[in-house]
């Protein structure tokens, strides 16, 4: 597995988070999360169109996201997304699951005080 891969797997784990977290600055569009996300890991990582509505959908099911419809001068209207307040507190709370997680897999691979 090319790290490239493994990197995408682990991040692919979070991306209702990731979606949650960009959201958490203000409402928007499909094709704008993309972007923001990409520039936000710097290019490392570029989530795929289908994931991102997937991920967008399951929120929306769960109550962590809310649609409406933008009213475009220009251009094809918007479906633009925003946060709820249940999807801030489960962004939360997905916050301190991966904190826990890293910490374990810190120690796991001795990485805590610099160990190697």
């Amino acid at each position: 597995m090319s790290t490239r891969d493994a990197v995408s797997d682990l991040i692919r784990g979070n991306i209702d988070a990731i979606i949650l977290c960009t959201l958490s600055s203000g409402d928007s569009y499909g094709y704008e999360i993309l972007k923001e996300i990409a520039s936000t890991s710097r290019g490392e990582y570029e989530m795929k169109e289908p994931s991102l509505y997937t991920s967008l959908k399951r929120l929306e099911n769960q109550g962590f996201v809310k649609s409406y419809w933008g009213n475009e001068t220009q251009g094809a209207r918007r479906k633009y997304y925003r946060i709820t307040d249940d999807g801030t507190e489960e962004l939360g709370e997905a916050t301190e699951r991966w904190v826990r997680v890293r910490n374990i897999i810190d120690r796991l691979l001795k990485q805590e005080g610099g160990e190697r």
